[in-house]
């Protein structure tokens, strides 16, 4: 496609607009964090690691990020083996309802965040009869997890197809071998972006946690909204935001690379 001159620099242009809108407030974080004025007067009045020390000691950010961790692991955990058994299933047999099985698993990540915290809420709480706790909120985090290892390893499948597995088979390797050292070693790269992208999902949720956690359970996003404009906390939350930032640029930069096709790299 041919571009004039005029084009090119109206494209850059819209290009750096909309990277000063994402980025920008991001960058006002960062500083903030070390603006030595505690009411954020621009421009900053001072440099100061006050707040990250006190950040570093503050026992309920501490406590919060534990927590989220913690929820993390288990829901990124749950969502592999679920949805890798899912995408094993669509892709691999044809049955009755085949495609309303996909829409279904898919439906999570698409419903407004509120709508499916209300849902689980009267689920956990109404017809199951469960309170709520960290597991209910384990469970409901899991629930839009799943889609991103899905997504992946069904996409990974499509593009594998099924030669490998049917020539390990006819040289007389049962179907559990096969997996083990034809399937998985394929889908390696695309479950390990699948499982980073849902971990990075479960630590952000703040809608659906709220609904599904219980009292004494709080997540690290739920503690900086909870905290954000306390006069004393609001420092400490810039920093937190801050750590959030950088630590979430790994795991999307390691799943972008990781999600591409396997033919590039030796099984």
């Amino acid at each position: 496609m041919f571009l004039t001159r005029g084009m090119r620099i109206g494209l850059r242009i819209v290009m750096g607009v909309v990277l000063a809108i994402l980025y920008v407030p991001l960058l006002v974080v960062l500083i903030n964090s070390v603006n030595a004025d505690r009411a954020f007067g621009w421009p900053p009045s001072g440099f100061t690691w006050e707040w990250w020390s006190r950040a570093l000691h503050n026992a309920g950010a501490l406590s919060a990020l534990r927590t989220s961790v913690v929820v993390g692991l288990l829901a990124t955990a749950l969502a592999l083996i679920l949805g890798t058994l899912a995408a094993m299933a669509l892709q691999r047999y044809r049955f009755f309802g085949r495609d309303a099985v996909s829409l279904l698993i898919i439906l999570p990540i698409a419903l407004p965040g509120i709508v499916t915290g209300i849902a689980l809420n009267n689920a956990f709480r109404t017809v199951l009869g469960v309170p709520l706790s960290m597991w209910t909120l384990v469970v409901a985090h899991a629930t839009f997890c799943i889609v991103v290892v899905f997504n992946n390893v069904i996409a990974r499948l499509r593009r594998m197809g099924g030669d490998l597995e049917e020539a390990s088979m006819d040289l007389g390797a049962d179907g559990f071998t096969t997996f083990r050292r034809v399937t998985l070693p394929l889908m390696r790269t695309a479950l390990l972006a699948g499982g980073l992208l849902a971990f990075a999902l479960s630590f952000d949720e703040i809608i659906v946690t709220r609904f599904t956690a219980g009292q004494n359970t709080t997540t690290l996003p739920i503690w900086i909204l909870d905290n954000l404009f306390r006069p004393n906390q609001a420092p400490v939350v810039n920093v937190v935001a801050t750590v959030l930032v950088l630590l979430s640029i790994v795991p999307i930069y390691v799943a972008q690379r990781l999600s591409g096709d396997p033919s590039g790299g030796r099984v």
